[in-house]
């Protein structure tokens, strides 16, 4: 597969997958802002726009309205939803080659169908929508393509995407000074709260819901699991070598984020809840940097590259 090409389909992984957790994230905050209403709506607001990597005005008060517009329907914002959905469609347009006609058809015809402006009452609808347009975009990926090369830098994208975005879910639950949302509406959001519920038989604490997405071997959501998938991904891509040192910068990068949710206490981890997910999304950066010098050296920068 031409490097190109496989920055492509890698782009079209990041890229869905976040317009699926940037909607979750948003159905989160909103939802928050709605039932907490002595919440200072601007700090709140703020505080998204900085947990998204978006740019955030000095000089203006921000509402949910705001926010809704900039990260939901801005074509032009590459933390927004709908930048991420038309970065994929064009993506799929570069590697047409290597996709399937449905999976095409499945993001032009999402990308087309995109709103310019949603109504109040119709936001939880829209996300809801988004969230089956991306899944239905995997689901094709999952049953119409060879697990080969493309459908590992696809994974590849999506597990470095997921990992990031749900260590910025766990980083919302700290959105202002004096509430964030339950740990039943943050599992609710990416659907975690039935699986939540099977392993651990009981109402979400913050310990135990912050372990489940954090460390669960077996949630597909969870950031173990998604840094673990990653890290099987790159060693399809590149089987290791038996030679010392051939590591190469991405996988020790894995590597160290696994090993720290491994080792380090989930006390120690939530008494410093938001510098730990920080950590995590940094890292996660740095791996999307070093796949992208390995695998797909240009000058350019990628479709996937803005908003985080």
């Amino acid at each position: 597969m031409l490097s190109r090409t496989a920055e492509s389909v890698f782009g079209i992984g990041r890229s869905v997958e976040r317009a699926d957790g940037t909607a979750r994230l948003l159905d989160v905050h909103l939802q928050l802002l709605n039932e907490e209403p002595w919440i200072e709506e601007d700090l709140a607001c703020r505080s998204l726009l900085g947990v998204l990597g978006a740019s955030v005005p000095d000089d203006e008060r921000l509402t949910r309205a705001d926010v809704l517009g900039m990260l939901a329907v801005d074509r032009h914002n590459a933390a927004s939803i709908a930048y991420s959905l038309g970065a994929a469609r064009e993506d799929a347009r570069r590697a047409r080659e290597f996709v399937s006609t449905e999976l095409w058809e499945c993001l032009n015809t999402t990308r087309a169908r995109m709103p310019r402006k949603v109504a109040s009452d119709k936001v939880h609808e829209f996300f809801g929508w988004v969230r089956e347009r991306s899944a239905l975009a995997v689901g094709i990926i999952e049953s119409t393509t060879s697990h080969d090369e493309t459908w590992n830098f696809f994974t590849l994208g999506r597990s470095i995407e997921r990992a990031n975005l749900t260590a910025r879910l766990l980083a919302s639950r700290m959105l202002t000074e004096v509430a964030g949302p339950s740990w039943t509406t943050i599992l609710r959001s990416c659907g975690a709260y039935e699986p939540y519920l099977h392993t651990h038989r009981g109402v979400p604490s913050a310990r135990t819901a912050a372990e489940f997405l954090l460390l669960d071997p077996s949630f597909p959501r969870s950031v173990l699991f998604s840094v673990r998938r990653a890290e099987q991904c790159l060693r399809e891509v590149e089987p290791a070598t038996e030679r010392a040192g051939t590591e190469d910068d991405a996988q020790r990068l894995l590597g160290g984020i696994r090993s720290s949710l491994e080792v380090a206490p989930v006390a120690a981890i939530l008494e410093d809840l938001p510098s730990r997910m920080e950590q995590v999304r940094q890292a996660t950066t740095e791996v999307s940097d070093a796949i992208r010098a390995r695998y797909f050296p240009t000058d350019a920068a990628p479709s996937w590259a803005g908003g985080r």
